[in-house]
């Protein structure tokens, strides 16, 4: 049945109305009866009320179902986005608030003094989970040699991180300018970055049979190139920025201003094949530095309260709970692969780095959540038909996991006083 325009944006205005409310309902019955971080409500909250449960059955009278499950023929669906691409697009946005306020609130010479650290971590954390994740797909029968495409896909979905989740939680916790919660952003976002270079590989293969090392080399060179390139230019040109939007009188002219330069990168590294979470980080990273990233910060607050948890909500929505039955002993070893991978992986980079097994630790788990960046490269392989739906729901099986599992452990993790590394250091300021 078609609707009108205005049917439509009411029910988005419900829609985003009822997700602001379940976010602050479930995350305060989280942090405060359960001892939990409030994201985790967040993400429970959307897995309860998505589309692939309770969603379907809300209804308003004259709106009908609150989210409904979409038709195979819709453009979400075949985007395997399971809700109305305008809440998706906004959960985007949020992401993007999200890590342009982590920035922000990154120190950004310690950032600069751990830069090759978390080159490190990074590495090693999209290595040793993609082997474990394409072996694992052979073992179970899925695929018939670690070429194939279904192994390749599954150690893409492995290697990847989501730096949204541990982001937030360091933030909560006040430890987001550490030298492990430095290095986590830092690693995370070398990540994102080799991740786009193990999925042109991963499609060169699939579609070719062989790599074409000039095209991957290509690929490396733009998004690398443009990444430090983005980066450097508003390190740069933040003060000469902060100057200039000082012109303006208007209350709100410099967040205004710099959310516009956030978003600006944000399109621009999406354009070019990376994650516009980069670009947000890298922006609010160079205005950290400024005379007026705290009042900046302070600003953000009222925004990033209201539609950060948006994200975290619209995340659990895209959990389908039968397709995770399909294939549910092989989605649990996935799972304790994944967690393994990132924690070993990345924990023992640390310590070959200057971290000691407290450090260490921290890292690797703050390195496990998979997140959105893992169903991207999953929701791209099934567009494509080169996953099956059961290992689709393998791959949002683990993401789940993974990205609950995160915040259980790294609060504990972080409670001890006792530094992350192996020199004395004193507290990052």
């Amino acid at each position: 049945m078609e609707h009108g325009i205005t049917h439509e944006i009411t029910l988005l205005v419900l829609q985003f109305a009822f997700i602001i409310l379940i976010a602050r309902i479930f995350g305060e019955f989280f942090e405060r009866f359960l001892k939990q971080p409030g994201v985790l409500g967040e993400l429970i909250a959307g897995v309860v009320f998505g589309p692939y449960l309770l969603g379907a059955d809300l209804s308003f009278p004259g709106l009908g179902p609150l989210f409904p499950a979409l038709s195979p023929d819709s453009l979400e669906a075949r985007s395997n986005v399971p809700i109305p691409l305008p809440l998706y697009s906004i959960g985007q946005i949020a992401s993007i608030l999200l890590l342009f306020m982590a920035g922000l609130e990154t120190n950004l010479a310690t950032f600069l003094r751990f830069a090759g650290k978390a080159s490190v971590v990074g590495a090693a954390g999209i290595i040793i989970p993609f082997v474990l994740g394409d072996f694992a797909t052979i073992w179970f029968g899925f695929a018939d040699g670690f070429f194939h495409a279904h192994a390749l896909f599954m150690g893409g979905i492995m290697a990847a991180t989501s730096v949204g989740i541990t982001a937030r939680v360091l933030s909560d916790i006040k430890k987001l300018d550490t030298p492990e919660g430095i290095t986590i952003l830092g690693a995370a976002v070398v990540d994102d970055v080799l991740g786009i270079l193990v999925l042109a590989i991963i499609v060169n293969l699939v579609d070719s049979g062989t790599v074409e090392l000039a095209s991957v080399a290509l690929i490396a060179i733009k998004a690398i190139g443009i990444w430090l390139g983005l980066s450097a230019f508003f390190v740069l040109t933040a003060p000469w920025l902060t100057r200039f939007w000082s012109w303006f009188r208007t209350p709100g002219s410099g967040l205004v201003l710099t959310v516009f330069a956030c978003m600006l990168a944000a399109v621009i590294c999406e354009s070019v094949g990376l994650a516009m979470i980069i670009g947000a980080y890298s922006v609010g990273l160079a205005f950290s530095n400024t005379p007026i990233a705290e009042k900046l910060v302070e600003e953000m607050r009222g925004v990033y309260h209201l539609f950060v948890p948006v994200f975290f909500v619209v995340l659990g929505m895209l959990v389908n709970v039968d397709i995770m039955q399909n294939a549910l002993v092989f989605g649990l070893v996935i799972t304790v692969l994944a967690i393994a991978g990132k924690v070993v992986g990345c924990g023992a980079a640390a310590l070959g780095v200057g971290f000691n097994t407290t450090g260490a630790y921290r890292i690797g788990i703050g390195m496990m959540p998979r997140g959105e960046v893992a169903l991207i490269i999953a929701g791209y392989g099934l567009t494509r038909g080169i996953v099956t739906q059961d290992m689709f729901g393998v791959a949002i099986l683990m993401t789940l996991l993974t990205t609950v599992a995160a915040p259980i452990l790294l609060v504990p993790a972080f409670k001890t006083d006792r530094k992350g590394l192996k020199e004395k250091v004193s507290r990052v300021h």
